[in-house]
């Protein structure tokens, strides 16, 4: 992968970025992301932010290789502490990430999104918690990805700023309300995929000398809620 191309992740990201935007990229790695889009016009600039020295000089040196130095700042900070108000920044994208570490990325420095219109975030694991985030923190879903690559499945969620954020239910929260009303091979492999885990946690809890009956109805309820969407979503 490079900047030229892609990969079908960070494609899909890069299809939510709006044109004319002012991109700030966390966890930006090489810098692939937003270099692709300043080369083909998307963006007019931004920053990458890095919390890794490493890959912040990698994205230094692929910034300068391409020439976009003048438009496009590598800046190592931890999160949003990479945007400074002179910025303008509209735009932000975390992608690759646990959804807990994003929504603590979003959390512990919420006051850096204060210009931002648009969200694209895509989480390895835990986009549940990220959905509760941006439904109690003024943003609205637009639209959700759900695509399998190199033996992953990833989820790419996209949300603007409202002042009235839709309230969803627990499983459209855990299910995404955009994916469950247009489940691909993709959605129904991950939720077969957690069903399965799901099972083989509840037996190990319920194998335990002290059965901590809590966890097993929680476990018992969400297996049963994954069933209940994955023969729903395949008749």
């Amino acid at each position: 992968m490079d900047a030229d191309h892609l990969s079908q992740r960070l494609a899909t990201v890069a299809d939510y970025i709006p044109q004319g935007s002012r991109l700030a990229d966390i966890g930006t790695d090489h810098a692939y992301l937003p270099v692709n889009l300043l080369k083909r016009g998307i963006i007019t600039g931004g920053v990458a932010g890095e919390v890794v020295r490493g890959p912040f000089e990698n994205a230094q040196r692929e910034i300068a290789r391409e020439g976009f130095s003048d438009q496009l700042t590598a800046r190592l900070a931890n999160g949003l502490r990479a945007i400074e108000p002179t910025d303008q920044i509209d735009t932000v994208a975390i992608a690759g990430m646990g959804g807990a570490l994003i929504t603590q990325i979003l959390t512990q420095d919420f006051d850096r999104l204060a210009g931002v219109r648009r969200l694209v975030l895509q989480p390895n694991v835990g986009a549940m918690q990220v959905r509760q985030f941006l439904m109690t923190h003024g943003f609205q879903l637009q639209a959700e990805q759900i695509l399998s690559e190199d033996g992953h499945i990833y989820e790419v969620l996209v949300a603007d700023r409202a002042d009235h954020p839709q309230t969803y239910t627990e499983e459209q929260l855990r299910f995404g309300p955009y994916l469950l009303a247009a489940p691909n091979a993709a959605f129904v492999a991950k939720w077969r995929h957690e069903a399965q885990r799901t099972r083989e946690v509840l037996r190990q809890v319920q194998a335990a000398k002290t059965v901590p009956t809590a966890k097993v109805a929680a476990l018992q309820a969400e297996l049963a809620q994954i069933e209940e969407v994955l023969e729903r979503v395949s008749a």
